[in-house]
């Protein structure tokens, strides 16, 4: 199974520009907890979480209207093509320790977002290979979950060419 059989192809986006306020609203509206955030060319600059405001509207001491996205957003972005099979992008989830990932297409630009839960709950539990049954699905999660400092060394057996990184987000 790939990618594009279980992702959320209408993600909801933001740009950098975008106050946390706003951002914080999108995801109340559509019942998500991220939202990538990406350039007029909707290719993805970073990622910003429900997690991500919450913490920098305590730490700034601001009103979210008045803080940018890009001033907390995640630079670092771990994605996956639409393509990659579902196995994959858990072991990415897993070795990164992240619960979505932005789908990204051969141009470059956001097509879609994969996350735990479109995993959880589009997956047949009983389903056998090559699909992840129910005890990759928490093999995973127990890993994504887990504290960094108790994490094994990553088993990474072919290059990483799949994993986009973008560590500077006005790059």
């Amino acid at each position: 199974m790939k990618v594009k059989d279980l992702m959320t192809k209408e993600a909801k986006t933001c740009t950098p520009e975008t106050d946390l306020a706003t951002a914080a609203e999108s995801m109340w509206m559509r019942d998500c907890g991220i939202l990538p955030v990406v350039d007029d060319k909707r290719r993805v600059a970073g990622m910003i979480t429900d997690r991500d405001i919450c913490i920098a509207t305590g730490c700034h001491r601001r009103d979210p209207a008045t803080i940018l996205v890009k001033e907390v957003m995640t630079g670092q972005v771990f994605s996956c093509s639409p393509e990659t099979d579902i196995g994959e992008a858990l072991q990415i989830m897993q070795w990164k320790q992240v619960h979505r990932l932005p789908v990204i297409d051969s141009a470059g630009k956001l097509c879609g977002v994969l996350s735990l839960t479109d995993i959880a709950l589009k997956i047949d539990p009983n389903a056998t290979e090559p699909e992840p049954c129910a005890r990759d699905i928490h093999a995973a999660l127990r890993l994504i979950c887990a504290r960094r400092s108790k994490l094994p060394e990553a088993p990474w057996t072919k290059p990483q060419t799949h994993i986009q990184r973008r560590e500077d987000a006005t790059a």
